[in-house]
């Protein structure tokens, strides 16, 4: 399943990219890619939303929200 993770304090290409890396070490997440202009990652995972908002706020970050991330086509 396709995730976004909305995060309030992501501020530059380096705080991106240690999301992204600190995503990738949970065992589940197939992929990641942060945003930090619009302060978001896409991840794709079947892990719940839990283990996913706990690793982001490790990692230093305030997660403000995270819901399935849609298609063009719904």
């Amino acid at each position: 399943m396709k995730k976004v993770i909305e995060i309030e304090d992501l501020c530059c290409k380096k705080c991106a990219e240690r999301v992204e890396r600190k995503l990738l070490l949970l065992e589940g997440v197939e992929g990641a890619k942060a945003n930090f202009k619009k302060g978001v990652v896409f991840v794709e995972t079947d892990l719940p939303d839990e283990a996913l908002s706990t690793c982001v706020t490790d990692a230093g970050f305030t997660v403000k929200s995270i819901h399935p991330r849609k298609g063009i086509f719904g």
